[in-house]
């Protein structure tokens, strides 16, 4: 006999509960961890091959078509990271990691197929593209504030860490075995990742925290990726922090969506040499989070983002200047700890906000960060282009080659004059974005409160707080887990920034 169908629609309502909400323990930072170890390992196996296809496929335009790639799939992850950050305070966290996981990565089977829908694919899945925004919000849910810096620091150390031996591995099966392989093998970590989210990660998000419906209305600010960055000049503070991401985040944006194939098709580097090159950059990366607590104990929290400044833009130099492999190895060890300024960053603000300005000041931050991520890669591209440093690989081996000039004018009488000076002109012209982003951190003050002139009426509706960046819970899921710390397992309390 069949069920009545309000019990049918019941039962069916519960069991897509319980996969919504089952998993294997309680909700910590070793499934957030796992998560993005995985994705990203899986695409670091394509670093090598991914850079032999974009050579391929556009051998005249490497540069310019790469950064205009990944800055449209950047852009697209800025303009949607508030609304899926707005639904995962409804729907909850598990859902959105494994449409984000899934979307991310369904461009990698492609890569066999069909390259121009390859790098197609990769650009659209920039609109689920936000995976770090979902983890830091499940991050949040699960750890007391105090010892949300170096929850995040750990999260930015396993991204680092799923680079040490990824590309390598990557590219020793490419060389042995074949392309096909490496992206069967990615294919397959990618699968596996969205089987473990939807098997073995709890919701992190409490049933209380979460309207009773489903069907609970989202408002046009909590979607719109421009409303905190209205707000950013409200604020003499935020609006310094603000810059300082924006200027110096914009060039590592571009550098990190360009700088494997920069070292294989213009100075030379080896496919082995870049894989060495990334896993020695990310094992000082992950070197580099762990004494930030350290430095941030010693130094202050802003005297650390200003180390970390001046770290980037010597590593900028090195990259722009050198037409040396020691040079770029230099480079290297120094971007290694360039890379805790944004966590330095996220501290200062977690430092010197007031608790209930503390989502709203971490997503302007975090919205300015979106928008280099958009930018910053196009940038990068289009001073390739300007300058004609586009190399096919089979042209030449040697880091001395340079890209054959086409007599356009004047203007490409001054780049061509200009290039045997400048290589790498774009981390020239991030140097000095850099060395703007210093003049302006050396002002920031550290005694006043930051967000004291924002008004907070704004992010509550009907009584709850919907702030939609990948920081907006710092203060109601603060008071959690009876005590237990999530990360004791991990590090002992006393190491907490």
């Amino acid at each position: 006999m069949a069920e009545p169908a309000p019990v049918r629609a019941v039962e069916e309502k519960r069991c897509w509960r319980w996969t919504w909400t089952s998993g294997i323990g309680e909700p910590s930072v070793y499934h957030a961890l796992v998560v993005i170890f995985l994705e990203f390992f899986a695409w670091g196996l394509l670093t090598m091959p991914v850079i032999s296809v974009l050579n391929d496929t556009f051998p005249d335009h490497t540069f310019l078509m790469n950064g205009l790639i990944m800055g449209i799939k950047g852009l697209l992850s800025f303009l949607s990271a508030p609304l899926i950050g707005a639904l995962s305070d409804l729907w909850g966290r598990k859902f959105f990691l494994l449409i984000t996981v899934f979307f991310t990565c369904a461009p990698i089977p492609l890569m066999t197929i069909n390259t121009w829908w390859f790098f197609a694919m990769i650009s659209i899945s920039g609109v689920f593209a936000v995976t770090f925004s979902v983890v830091f919000a499940y991050v949040a849910d699960v750890t007391e504030e105090h010892e949300r810096s170096l929850a995040y620091g750990l999260v930015s150390a396993t991204f680092a860490a799923s680079m040490v031996i990824s590309p390598a591995l990557g590219a020793y099966m490419m060389d042995v075995y074949s392309e096909n392989l490496v992206v069967a093998l990615a294919t397959a970590i990618a699968i596996l990742d969205v089987f473990f989210i939807l098997v073995a990660v709890p919701e992190s998000l409490p049933e209380k925290v979460r309207p009773s419906s489903w069907g609970a209305p989202i408002s046009w600010e909590q979607a719109d990726p421009f409303a905190a960055l209205r707000k950013v000049g409200k604020d003499h503070t935020i609006l310094m922090l603000c810059v300082t991401v924006f200027l110096s985040y914009l060039p590592e944006a571009g550098q990190y969506s360009c700088i494997f194939v920069y070292l294989k098709l213009v100075m030379g580097f080896s496919v082995v040499m870049v894989a060495v090159f990334i896993a020695t950059v990310g094992i000082l990366s992950v070197g580099a989070q762990i004494v930030l607590g350290f430095l941030m104990r010693s130094l202050g929290s802003k005297h650390t983002i200003m180390v970390g400044l001046v770290f980037e833009l010597l590593q900028l130099m090195w990259y722009g200047f050198g037409s040396q492999t020691w040079m770029m190895w230099a480079a290297g060890v120094l971007a290694s700890v360039s890379s805790i300024t944004y966590p330095a960053i996220s501290a200062f603000v977690s430092m010197h906000s007031d608790a209930d300005k503390q989502g709203l000041v971490q997503g302007m931050v975090t919205g300015m960060r979106g928008l280099c991520n958009g930018l910053g890669p196009a940038m990068f591209g289009v001073i390739f282009y300007l300058f004609h440093v586009d190399l096919n690989e089979d042209h030449s081996k040697l880091p001395e080659a340079r890209p054959h000039i086409v007599d356009n004018g004047t203007a490409s009488h001054i780049f061509e004059s200009m290039q045997p000076l400048v290589p790498g002109p774009p981390f020239v012209f991030g140097a000095f974005l850099v060395i703007c982003a210093l003049l302006v951190a050396v002002f920031i003050p550290e005694g006043t409160p930051i967000g004291s002139s924002l008004r907070t009426s704004s992010r509550r509706q009907s009584g709850k707080c919907r702030l939609s960046m990948e920081l907006h819970y710092e203060v109601e899921l603060s008071k959690k887990h009876d005590g237990v710390s999530p990360l004791s397992p991990l590090v002992d309390n006393s190491a907490v920034l």
